[in-house]
């Protein structure tokens, strides 16, 4: 009998010998912080169901599934359970943010991210399972985000998921994070094949082709700062503080979009791309010419610079139909996925909706 330590966990788990793992899903399953104010929702690739061993026919029983995200200032983790090719039922979603730890340095610090990872991963997995009112031993798999992201952050989720699975003796799935960005609208929502993807992630503004399971074509991408990036830096110049983004679309609320008439980069070419640096430096020219700033300075940069950006995103999704169409047909939905940190709160969510730890 041996005793396994889950990376720098409390709690011991123990083993018997260990042998090999037995392979008991038939596809592979994807773990992804679904986005719109929450992470971590289970994407299962879309599997054709479950086995309930390598050498049976497959079952329609429910596949219940456990998946771990830690790719960047986010501890999260959720249990689905899903049948057949139909769309999953969300049992449990537990979101841990970080703003409190980075605040101070206006950024994401992958250091601090990875330490409070490792601090926070057992109570969020503790949590997710009990939402779902499942044991470990019920699962079917455990899945984690393999990257990309903030390698520290990575290989703290990878790690304690692959002792998880390995524990429970259950198969283990390492998931690209950015492919189960572009998989979870069919775990959600059931959408057809083939659709348009808008993926803004991290440092990720990219317009997708998703065609298949493992099919997917780049139509265009930022040659230059991402969509959230833009925004943070922005935030940054006028002061606004951590998490720049969400300050940013707080003060547009009361501002005026068209006080300042800021660039649309790229606007109206043929080509999907996205170029947003020379957007940013626009804002500063003009923040440095009418300073000092008031307010009233402030909310009008800041709606005038989202209006830009709107109307820039709206541009390049047109682009993007456009070559979608001359080259697969004309897309099921346009899906935009977009990484978002949830405002801190407590308290247990309904099914599909994230319990936020602050």
């Amino acid at each position: 009998m041996y005793v396994l330590y889950v990376g720098f966990y409390r709690h011991p788990y123990r083993l018997g010998p260990v042998g090999a793992i037995p392979r008991t899903i038939t596809d592979v399953v994807h773990s992804d912080v679904i986005t719109a104010r929450s992470h971590a929702v289970v994407d299962a690739r879309l599997g054709r169901g479950y086995s309930s061993s390598p050498g049976n026919r497959r079952s329609a029983r429910p596949m219940l599934v456990l998946g771990v995200e830690t790719t960047c200032d986010e501890t999260a983790a959720a249990v689905v359970r899903r049948v057949s090719d139909g769309p999953g039922v969300i049992l449990s979603n537990v979101v841990r943010a970080q703003v409190e730890e980075h605040a101070a340095f206006g950024g994401v610090v992958p250091e601090i991210a990875a330490r409070a990872h490792v601090e926070a991963l057992d109570g969020v997995v503790e949590k997710a399972l009990a939402d779902a009112r499942l044991g470990l031993g019920e699962l079917d798999g455990v899945a984690a985000a393999a990257g990309p992201g903030l390698v520290g952050g990575v290989i703290v989720g990878l790690t304690a998921a692959k002792a998880l699975a390995l524990v429970a003796g259950k198969p283990f799935s390492a998931v690209n994070h950015l492919e189960a960005h572009a998989l979870t609208a069919r775990l959600t929502d059931g959408i057809a094949f083939p659709y348009l993807l808008l993926l803004a992630s991290g440092g990720h503004t990219q317009l997708l082709a998703v065609l298949g399971v493992g099919r997917y074509e780049r139509l265009g991408s930022t040659v230059d700062d991402a969509l959230g990036e833009a925004f943070d830096k922005v935030a940054k110049m006028l002061g606004l503080g951590y998490p720049g983004g969400p300050q940013v679309e707080k003060r547009a609320e009361t501002g005026d979009p068209a006080r300042f008439a800021f660039p649309r980069p790229m606007f109206g070419r043929a080509e999907p791309n996205f170029s947003l640096s020379g957007l940013k430096t626009a804002v500063r020219l003009e923040a440095e010419q009418i300073a000092p700033l008031s307010d009233q300075d402030v909310d009008d940069l800041c709606a005038s610079f989202q209006a830009a950006v709107t109307d820039v995103v709206a541009n390049r999704a047109r682009a993007a139909f456009r070559v979608f169409g001359e080259r697969h047909g004309r897309p099921s939905t346009l899906v935009w996925r977009a990484g978002s940190r949830p405002t801190a709160r407590s308290g247990r969510g309904s099914p599909g909706s994230p319990s936020r730890w602050a």
